[in-house]
């Protein structure tokens, strides 16, 4: 049981599933650093243009409220962080987007190497010439004859 076990984990790691998987996962985390640059070093700037400067990130409702006593702070505020989630979200959509399209892309690409080139059109077959038409005639005499 125990040697089924390990032969069948070594064939899953060699098969390539394994290596495959790693390699996404490498890709999709740099992937994920461009598209995280994007948002927040191009898109995001431009939103919080259009908004007069507002950080998403920044937005926030506060809960809670600090005491303060003496000068000392006994408790802090308790904020509801909304704007972190508008962001992850937009970073989502983008990112998702993103994939969208670079698997489209991809799987066109494939699918154009998997189409084979369109077959020939088959000739057509001539027509028989006035000769062959008569010894088709004659055969088919002979054969009635019988």
């Amino acid at each position: 049981m125990k040697c089924k076990f390990l032969t069948d984990f070594k064939e899953f790691a060699v098969k390539g599933n394994v290596i495959d998987m790693a390699v996404g996962v490498i890709i999709g985390g740099a992937f994920g650093k461009i598209v995280t640059s994007l948002v927040n070093d191009v898109i995001m700037p431009c939103i919080g243009k259009l908004t007069g400067g507002i950080s998403f990130t920044e937005l926030k409702y506060e809960l809670t409220a600090a005491v303060v006593e003496d000068g000392v702070e006994k408790s802090a505020a308790v904020y509801l962080n909304y704007g972190n989630f508008i962001q992850n979200v937009v970073d989502f959509v983008i990112i998702a987007f993103s994939i969208f399209v670079m698997i489209k892309l991809l799987m066109n690409l494939k699918r154009k190497k998997e189409e084979p080139a369109p077959a020939p059109e088959p000739e057509p077959v001539p027509e028989p010439s006035n000769e062959e038409k008569l010894l088709a005639e004659i055969r088919d005499l002979l054969k009635e004859k019988k």
